[in-house]
C-alpha cells in the first residue's frame, strides 16, 4: 500500500472539500458491482482510472481491504455504499433497518480507519413512492440515525445520502455534504438544476454523486460529449465534485446482470470507449476578472481584524487593493493594522457609523468592483474569483455568496450558530438575489455611485437591506455565487447574540420609517424571495410537499419560503444546548420586535390542518404500482391533489400505493386505504393479507 497518509484525509471546507491544507475537487467514477463480483486484481482498472485523472471511486457496497489497499497504491480515495433493504418498507420489516445498522457498524470497525476510505453513502435513492408511503420525516430520521451511527464509529470519515430529484425533501440534516444523482443531458437544464441544488444544500458542499449517459441509446460520440460537458458544468457551477456513472458497461443490479444499457467508460470487453478520453481532460475555468477593492470597516476590532486581513491577503485571482476604515476605535485597532499589514490602505475617521465609513472607503477606492466584508469575517481564498464570474456577462451590478459560521468552539457558540436571526441572503430565484448581507457584498463602483452609496442614518445594521432595496428600485440586479463564501464568526455568547438582535430591531425601526410598504403590520419585512437560514432544505412534520398527481412528479420539492436553520453541532448536541436554543429562539424575535416597535407580539404563522385517518393496508404480490393505478383510473378513480398524501380517490375513499423492489425484478405493491373497503374494486382486494387498522402517520 502506498502513502495516502491519515493526515491528508478529505474533509469539508465550507462549500468544498480539502485534503490537509489543499483544496480538492472530487473527480470520481462509480465502480461495480460486477457480474461475478470483484475482479481478481484491481491493478489494471485502477491504473487506468488514475491515468484518466480521477481521484476517487464510488462503490455501491462497502469495500474490503483488498480494494482499499489497491486504491491507495494508485492515490484513489473510496466512497463506499451501504447495501441494505432500502427498497422495501423497512419500518414494517424492522429487521431490514437493524441489519443496516449492524452491517454499517461491523464494516466500519474493520475498514473505518483505512486512509483510502474517504466516506460512506448510507443509502442511495430510496424510491419516492416508498418514502411517501413510510412518511418522509420517518425516512429522513432513519437516514440521520445511520449517519450518526457511522460518525460515532468512524468520526474521521464523511457521511452522506445519495438523493435524487424525486425526493428533494429527504435531505438529512447531519450529512457532511449534499449528494444528488442527476441525469440531465441538456446543458441549460443541468446548470439550472445545479443552481437549485445549492440552495437545497444550504451551508454544505454539493456533490453530483451520479451522472451518466447510455451510449447504447445515444451513441458513443454523444456520450463522450455529454460527460465532458458535465465535468465542466459541475466545476463552473461550483459543485464540490462529480461522480461519473460508470466505469464499465458490465453491471449487476437486483440479483441479475444488466444487459440493456451501456453507461460505462469502457465496454463489456474492457476496451476504451470515446468517453474515457473525453473525460480525461482537466477542466479549467479561465475568465478575466475585474479590478477589486476589498473594503473592511471596523470599530474596536483589534481582536478580530488580524484574522480577517490575513485571509484577505491570501485571496487568489490577481491583484486587488484592500482598504480598512477605522471608525473611531479606541482599542488600538488602527495601530495594529498599520504595523502588521503595511500593504493595506488605512483610513482613520472620527466615529461616524458603518454606512458613512463604507462610503468613505468607496470614495477612496480605485477598483471597478467594491467588495465589502466585516472585521469578524474571513473570506475564502477563491472569494474574488467566484464573485468576479458573476459580473462577467454584465447582467448583475452586485453579487454575493453565503456567510458560513466556523466550527463552534463551545456550547454557547453552537447555540448561536443554530439560532435564526443571523445575516442572510434572500433569493428571488436560484440565481438572482433580493438581498445580500453586507459581510459578503460586492457591487460595481458605477452602480454604487449611481444610487448614492449607503444611507448614513444606518450606523450599525440595516444599511445593507436599504442598499439592496435601492439598487433593485434603480433597476439593478443582484447575482449570487454559491461558492463565494466568507467564514463569519457569530457572536461568541448567547447574551451578545441577544444584544445583537435588539440592535437589528432598532435598525428595522429605521427601515420601517424609510420603507413602510416593505413591512407587515407588526414589523416583519415583506420579502418577495426565499430566505436562506443555512440548513439543508428538508421535510418536517408540517411541510407541504409537491408530489405531483398520484405522486409521479419527477421533481418533488418542499414548498417553503425559508430554509431550515442549521442544526446544533453534533459535538455539543445535548439537552443543555437544546434548551439554550429553545430559549434563544423564543427571546430573540421578541427582543427584536420590542426594539423595532415596542411590542412583543409577532406575526402568527398559518395553522396547518393534518387529518387523522386510520387506514387498512395490504399487499399485492407481483404487481406494479403503475399498472394498478392505471386500472383504478380506468375504473373512475381520480388523482388526488399534487401536494396530498394520497394517490387516487372516489366518493370519499382514498388509496395510496407503493412498490417494494426485490432481486431479479420482483415486485410487491403495498396498498393503503382511507374510507370504505366496499368501494375498493374486488380485483384490488387481498383480504387474506389485510392488516389491522393503524394510524397512517
Amino acid at each position: 500500500m502506498s502513502g495516502i497518509a491519515a493526515d491528508t484525509r478529505w474533509r469539508t471546507d465550507g462549500k468544498f472539500l480539502r485534503s490537509g491544507e489543499r483544496r480538492v475537487w472530487l473527480r470520481a467514477v462509480t465502480y461495480g458491482p460486477f457480474p461475478g463480483g470483484w475482479p481478481e486484481s484491481f491493478e489494471p482498472d485502477f491504473q487506468r482510472i488514475a491515468a484518466a485523472g480521477f481521484n476517487a471511486l464510488r462503490t455501491y457496497e462497502m469495500p474490503d481491504r483488498r480494494l482499499l489497499d489497491a486504491a491507495a497504491r494508485h492515490g484513489l480515495r473510496v466512497f463506499g455504499g451501504l447495501m441494505w433493504g432500502q427498497n422495501a418498507d423497512f419500518f414494517r420489516r424492522p429487521g431490514l433497518l437493524s441489519a443496516a445498522r449492524v452491517g454499517l457498524a461491523e464494516a466500519l470497525r474493520v475498514i473505518g480507519g483505512h486512509p483510502a476510505l474517504a466516506g460512506v453513502f448510507v443509502a442511495n435513492e430510496i424510491p419516492a413512492d416508498l418514502v411517501r408511503w413510510m412518511g418522509p420525516v420517518r425516512v429522513r430520521r432513519a437516514i440521520q440515525e445511520l449517519i450518526a451511527l457511522g460518525r460515532a464509529t468512524a468520526p474521521e470519515l464523511m457521511f452522506a445520502y445519495a438523493n435524487y430529484p424525486s425526493t428533494e425533501y429527504l435531505e438529512p440534516d447531519n450529512a457532511d455534504f449534499t449528494a444528488f444523482n442527476i441525469y440531465l443531458e441538456d446543458e441549460r437544464s443541468l446548470r439550472s438544476y445545479v443552481k437549485r441544488l445549492h440552495h437545497i444544500a444550504g451551508d454544505r458542499p454539493l456533490v453530483i454523486s451520479e451522472f451518466g449517459l447510455d451510449s447504447r441509446r445515444n451513441g458513443l460520440a454523444r456520450q463522450a460529449e455529454i460527460l465532458r460537458r458535465a465535468l465542466d458544468i459541475a466545476l463552473e457551477e461550483e459543485c464540490a465534485g462529480l461522480a461519473l456513472y460508470a466505469w464499465s458497461d458490465r453491471w449487476w443490479n437486483a440479483g441479475a446482470e444488466v444487459t440493456d444499457w451501456d453507461f460505462g467508460l469502457i465496454d463489456r470487453e474492457g476496451r476504451d470507449k470515446p468517453a474515457l478520453a473525453a473525460v480525461s481532460h482537466q477542466p479549467v475555468i479561465s475568465a478575466q476578472l475585474p479590478s477589486f477593492s476589498v473594503i473592511v470597516c471596523t470599530r474596536n476590532g483589534r481582536a478580530r481584524i488580524g484574522a480577517c486581513l490575513k485571509a484577505v491577503g491570501n485571496l487568489a485571482g490577481g491583484p486587488h487593493e484592500t482598504l480598512v476604515v477605522d471608525d473611531g476605535s479606541d482599542d488600538g485597532t488602527a495601530d495594529l493594522v498599520a504595523e502588521q499589514f503595511p500593504w493595506v490602505k488605512l483610513l482613520r475617521l472620527d466615529p461616524c457609523g458603518l454606512s458613512a465609513a463604507r462610503n468613505a472607503a468607496a470614495a477612496a477606492a480605485t477598483g471597478e468592483i467594491l467588495a465589502f466584508t466585516d472585521d469578524d469575517c474571513e473570506p475564502d481564498a477563491e472569494w474574488l474569483q467566484r464573485l468576479g464570474r458573476v459580473f462577467a456577462d454584465g447582467r448583475f451590478a452586485a453579487a454575493g455568496g453565503p456567510n458560513l459560521p466556523p466550527r463552534p468552539r463551545n456550547m454557547h457558540e453552537a447555540v448561536v450558530c443554530a439560532a435564526s436571526g443571523a445575516p442572510s441572503h434572500v433569493m428571488l430565484d436560484d440565481e438572482e438575489a433580493e438581498h445580500l448581507p453586507g459581510c459578503n457584498l460586492a457591487v460595481t463602483k458605477a452602480a454604487f455611485d449611481a444610487i448614492g452609496g449607503f444611507d448614513a442614518r444606518f450606523h450599525t445594521a440595516g444599511d445593507d437591506v436599504d442598499f439592496c432595496w435601492r439598487l433593485r428600485e434603480a433597476g439593478y440586479r443582484l447575482g449570487f455565487a454559491p461558492g463565494a463564501f466568507v467564514w463569519h464568526r457569530r457572536r461568541a455568547g448567547i447574551r451578545a447574540f441577544l444584544r445583537q438582535q435588539r440592535g437589528y430591531g432598532r435598525a428595522e425601526r429605521l427601515l420601517i420609517a424609510k420603507h413602510p410598504q416593505r413591512f407587515c403590520k407588526r414589523g416583519g419585512a415583506r420579502w418577495q424571495g426565499f430566505v436562506y437560514a443555512g440548513g439543508p432544505l428538508r421535510a418536517s412534520a408540517d411541510s407541504v410537499i409537491y408530489h405531483g398527481p398520484m405522486g409521479m412528479a419527477g421533481y418533488q420539492p418542499v414548498i417553503a419560503r425559508m430554509l431550515p436553520t442549521r442544526g446544533i453541532a453534533s459535538r455539543f448536541d445535548g439537552w443543555r444546548a437544546r434548551l439554550g436554543l429553545r430559549l434563544v429562539e423564543f427571546l430573540a424575535p421578541h427582543l427584536r420586535a420590542w426594539a423595532r416597535n415596542r411590542t412583543i407580539l409577532l406575526e402568527r404563522a398559518p395553522h396547518l390542518e393534518h387529518p387523522t385517518t386510520h387506514p387498512h393496508e395490504w399487499e399485492m404480490p407481483e404487481r406494479r404500482r403503475e399498472e394498478l393505478l392505471g386500472r383504478l383510473v380506468e375504473d373512475g378513480w381520480a388523482a388526488c391533489g399534487p401536494t396530498g398524501a394520497w394517490d387516487v380517490e372516489k366518493q370519499g375513499t382514498r388509496l395510496l400505493l407503493a412498490t417494494e423492489r426485490g432481486d431479479r425484478g420482483a415486485k410487491n405493491t403495498l396498498v393503503r386505504l382511507s374510507g370504505e373497503m366496499t368501494k375498493v374494486p374486488v380485483w384490488l382486494r387481498n383480504v387474506s393479507m389485510v392488516d389491522s387498522a393503524r394510524d397512517a402517520g
